[in-house]
């Protein structure tokens, strides 16, 4: 690397703004000038539009990724002395999502192209009596690092077992499987607007996605302490509301999403054709699924000199996700774990690698990377 080459950053979310900033500005105005800076004309107009993006029937704002599971989990009756199936490698917001409705972890192993939940071990669990155990009320899928999960076989499996679906779709902004976008298959979905994600905001945020009309009503009073119109709680709800400045935003970034999810694929096919090296596994694309790379994610034996070699280069990495959550301090030892253990969660998280990937990255960016994947 030559004194004059920067280091190329593995995510830079400042570049969304700069790719609007003259559009954002103008909107962030239009809000601060409006006088309604909570809940009000451009959360409800993001909401319809991400409906609308999604082929859901509805949309509700809420403030982050984490409390959209919370809700969505709440919405559904989901509580103490019930137990939710998901999987250990995956953020720790999963998880903890969970447990802050009461409910217990059940951490099932993923599938090793994907990185996925695998329904195989999904039905496992679902057709297994267990009468030491609470009863199953609903499978959290996640679908990782832009990846669809197998989300049309998780949704019949549920199905026959009365299992209800919340699908975390933090990573997963217009991904699709067989042409259908995630968040629009189960009973609910989650998103994130953290500003790192595909679609992101300006700071926390996120969302519900549903079908049930019924459903979207509760979450709607859960996110404001369970209010009617005339602010009497009838539920005992939270507070979690999505801002308008970060709605306003959304609205700007929401139409450059396809364009956008296109150039990470597009960088994407430029990383997979300088993989030349058979101790690097590219990512799997199935071709029935949509890939949004959120992440793209190799896989490598030696790791830690691998990152160090691209560092060398001028390349910045991270690893998503190090630790599997059953494993990290907080979870080890009190958290059920599915019949394979996680076996291949834990091989996976010793050799993950998420290479530069951003809309943002410029094509002699891209060529960097490209040539020094090319010779390591």
């Amino acid at each position: 690397m030559s004194s004059s080459d920067q280091v190329i950053a593995q995510a830079n979310p400042g570049a969304g703004y700069l790719a609007c900033r003259q559009a954002i500005n103008d909107a962030v105005e239009r809000v601060l000038a409006s006088g309604t800076y909570i809940l009000g004309q451009e959360a409800a107009a993001f909401e319809r539009e991400f409906a609308a993006f999604l082929g859901a029937g509805f949309a509700l704002g809420c403030a982050s990724g984490t409390d959209g599971l919370v809700l969505a989990l709440k919405a559904l009756g989901v509580g103490p002395r019930d137990t939710v199936a998901t999987v250990s490698h995956t953020a720790v917001a999963t998880v903890a999502a969970i447990e802050i409705v009461g409910a217990a972890p059940l951490l099932l192993d993923i599938d090793e192209d994907t990185y996925t939940m695998d329904p195989a071990e999904l039905e496992a669990v679902l057709s297994a009596s267990r009468p030491d155990r609470a009863p199953i009320k609903a499978v959290i899928p996640v679908h990782l690092y832009g990846q669809p999960a197998a989300i049309d076989v998780i949704c019949r499996l549920a199905k026959r077992h009365g299992v209800a679906v919340i699908e975390d779709c933090a990573q997963a902004h217009g991904a699709e499987l067989a042409g259908r976008s995630v968040g629009s298959w189960g009973d609910a979905a989650a998103f994130s607007f953290y500003p790192t994600k595909n679609l992101g905001a300006f700071g926390d945020g996120g969302g519900v996605a549903t079908d049930d009309a019924a459903l979207a009503d509760r979450v709607r009073a859960l996110r404001q302490y369970g209010w009617d119109r005339d602010r009497v709680s009838g539920i005992a709800g939270v507070n979690s509301r999505l801002d308008e400045l970060q709605a306003a935003i959304l609205r700007i970034k929401l139409p450059r999403l396809r364009e956008e999810n296109a150039r990470r694929r597009a960088i994407a096919d430029a990383y997979d054709l300088a993989l030349t090296d058979a101790r690097t596994a590219a990512p799997v694309r199935r071709p029935d699924r949509t890939h949004v790379f959120h992440q793209h994610v190799v896989r490598r034996r030696d790791r830690d000199a691998f990152r160090q070699r691209l560092m060398a280069a001028g390349i910045g990495s991270a690893i998503h996700y190090p630790v599997p959550v059953h494993r990290q301090p907080a979870y080890a030892g009190r958290i059920e774990l599915g019949p394979r253990r996680c076996r291949t969660t834990e091989a996976v998280s010793e050799q993950v690698v998420s290479l530069p990937m951003h809309p943002g990255l410029l094509d002699h960016e891209v060529e960097r990377v490209c040539r020094a994947l090319a010779q390591l």
